[in-house]
């Protein structure tokens, strides 16, 4: 089970505890229920704060609401254990997932991986003439994201702080797409940072990092072309023997991501994905292509596989903050 469809089975079990009787018929049902990682120290791998939001909509106790939603996902498939913590915050420890099935589905869902099943494209965006830069950038990725989750883009914007000099010489200075990764990357009521680093070409940028390490997802691609083999997902010999946990972690969250900075209308949770997948890409790079007289195995297919999707991970969340995702840099 993925993060995102867990979302899914919860706001099911609120829908059937109604039907059930066991919550009162004017529960507010949830179209989707955020699911965040659980914090340091917490319980478990995700958890929910879905009771208190249904507790409101009748009146009870969210503790009440939570212990009748954690015995109806006890026994869900993919649900290793669900802890009812606090007042009413619901904790679920998830089954392992197949390395291979997750990275299967990243390419096969493409830079649209995470998005919604009822995702829609955003509509052509028309401003008006006195419309700053770091405006349209947010609102536009903003209304991005919201459509990638299947929402409507209305409801409140967030509110922009104004940047310190005219949006024009920030675009024409640092070029519109390192200017964008500048004002998507802190909230948009802080003041983002210009300077010479967004020029930087190497890992100290976090904009360079992050398009390096999607072009470096491509020339493994090539690179592997030339020696005849292709990617192909596998599953290690143990499940202990699994290569690059960490990755596969975030590719996993990354709907989960998506979910949340279209619910928070919050892009700079998209970067800060962004920009820890690519540390995790650069760093597992090393081991993809066979060294010296080493032939191509199952193993490097499998790798290249996990390093594609990574680079399709990539492309998709630029897509989505406007920016290019060049395949050389």
């Amino acid at each position: 089970m993925t993060p995102a469809d867990l979302s899914s089975t919860v706001a099911r079990a609120v829908r059937r505890a109604v039907e059930d009787g066991e919550l009162p018929a004017e529960t507010g049902v949830p179209e989707r229920v955020v699911i965040e990682r659980t914090r340091p120290g917490g319980v478990g791998d995700y958890a929910t704060p879905v009771a208190f939001h249904v507790a409101k909509t009748v009146g009870s106790a969210p503790r009440h609401v939570a212990d009748v939603l954690a015995r109806r996902l006890g026994g869900v498939a993919g649900i290793e254990r669900v802890e009812v913590t606090g007042a009413g915050f619901l904790n679920f420890t998830l089954a392992p997932r197949s390395a291979a099935g997750l990275v299967r589905e990243v390419l096969l869902r493409g830079p649209r991986y995470g998005y919604a099943d009822d995702a829609v494209e955003a509509e052509p965006f028309c401003w008006a003439p006195t419309a700053g830069f770091r405006q349209r950038a947010v609102h536009e990725a903003v209304v991005r994201i919201l459509r990638s989750q299947g929402r409507e883009d209305g409801g409140a914007l967030p509110g922009v702080a104004p940047v310190a000099r005219r949006d024009g010489d920030v675009a024409a200075t640092y070029g519109r797409d390192a200017a964008t990764w500048a004002v998507l990357a802190v909230p948009a009521r802080e003041t983002p940072q210009f300077g010479a680093g967004l020029l930087v070409q190497d890992e100290s940028s976090e904009f360079f990092l992050v398009r390096y390490a999607h072009a470096r997802a491509k020339a493994l691609g090539r690179a592997a072309a030339r020696l005849g083999f292709g990617a192909e997902p596998a599953e290690p010999a143990e499940p202990a023997e699994a290569e690059a946990p960490a990755l596969l972690r975030l590719l996993a969250e990354h709907p989960l991501v998506l979910e949340a900075a279209a619910h928070h209308r919050a892009p700079e949770r998209l970067t800060r994905q962004l920009v820890a997948v690519a540390d995790e890409l650069l760093d597992f790079q090393h081991c993809v292509l066979p060294k010296g007289d080493e032939k191509p195995s199952a193993a490097h297919r499998a790798r290249l596989a996990l390093a594609e999707a990574a680079g399709t991970v990539l492309a998709g969340g630029l897509a989505l903050l406007g920016i290019d995702a060049p395949d050389c840099l």
